[in-house]
């Protein structure tokens, strides 16, 4: 069996982006970046649309993996399929994009999880459904990184079998993108990965979302999410890009400058973690690994889908070569 460098655990799922335009009649209401900023389409209508794209074996975890592989990195995936049609298109994604399948489990009777994004814009609005499987942590020997994000409401307490799993292996780091259901459940519930977190991703809304508050400033979170357990805490923030804190210093990244108008945004957090943890496994310091996400990120943002746009190493460090020269991490004041 191989040794790899990098194994992502989470669900794995199909995205069918359908995309509207004027035609579709669809509008935005409400105030942008808020909880009440809508997507309104006509009731009981036939709906028009542009064109469709069918995106298999994607999902934070599966996307994470993806980038590592495309960066060099020995990568595997955790995760469960249905045994269709859509499973398999899942396992060829996967295996076409050199990741390591062995630890990819298929059920029997069950669906593989089917998502429609209704992409509107240079945004999207997903609707979800995850299958009830029933999970299981394979013998997945001492990579160098795992890296745990999203898994459905009812995996709980999987979570608990990944925690005993680091236990055994102290040497493992550990890297925790909490999905939506990680963030219902609550950080005292998950309080033993937060404790094992090498490395924490999430965004601003999320990062309220974990510690109950509306109105801290970025500092504060970082500083009050990082007292939750993680060594190193890492809060994206849209386009005022990324700040992370290690409990003595506080960085700041600014977005890659975009090469053209973003075409949609699925996946630039999965991209921009990712990425900066595969930095950090080649030996880059935090602020320079940021950069790498950041870049990675602003790529993914000119493609469809979450895994079109993610680059290879020689890439990015192409893009950072010719960077512009305020685009640099810097420490937070």
């Amino acid at each position: 069996m191989k040794e790899h460098q990098f194994i992502a655990i989470g669900d794995t799922v199909i995205d069918e982006f359908i995309r509207l335009d004027e035609s579709s009649r669809a509008t935005l209401s409400g105030e942008p970046d808020t909880k009440d900023y809508k997507l309104c389409i006509p009731f009981a209508d036939k709906i028009p649309y542009t064109e469709a794209y069918f995106l298999p074996a994607v999902g934070n975890a599966a996307n994470g993996a993806v980038a590592a592989a495309r960066l060099g990195l020995e990568t595997a995936l955790v995760t469960n399929l249905g045994d269709d049609a859509n499973g398999r298109e899942c396992l060829a994604a996967l295996e076409a994009n050199k990741v390591d399948v062995d630890f990819v489990k298929t059920h029997k009777d069950k669906k593989t999880n089917y998502h429609y994004a209704l992409w509107y814009g240079d945004d999207r609005t997903i609707l979800i459904k995850h299958e009830n499987y029933e999970y299981s942590l394979p013998d997945i020997k001492t990579p160098k990184w795992l890296y745990f994000s999203s898994v459905n409401q009812t995996a709980y307490p999987f979570h608990n079998v990944v925690a005993d799993y680091l236990e055994t292996h102290p040497e493992i780091r550990l890297a925790f993108q909490p999905g939506k259901w990680e963030i219902k459940l609550g950080k005292e519930k998950l309080s033993r990965l937060y404790d094992k977190a090498d490395i924490f991703f999430c965004n601003v809304e999320e990062a309220g979302a974990i510690l109950g508050v509306e109105t801290l400033g970025v500092k504060e979170l970082l500083r009050r999410l990082w007292e939750v357990g993680p060594k190193i805490v890492v809060i994206t923030d849209g386009s005022r890009g990324a700040h992370a804190y290690n409990g003595t210093t506080m960085w700041t990244v600014p977005v890659y400058p975009d090469i053209a108008p973003p075409v949609e945004r699925t996946g630039a957090g999965d991209a921009f973690a990712s990425t900066t943890v595969v930095a950090l496994s080649m030996g880059k310091d935090l602020p320079t690994a940021l950069t790498w996400g950041a870049v990675n990120s602003m790529s993914v943002v000119q493609h469809v889908g979450a895994q079109q746009g993610l680059l290879s190493k020689e890439k990015i460090e192409e893009y950072l070569a010719k960077a512009p020269s305020d685009f640099k991490p810097t420490e937070l004041d």
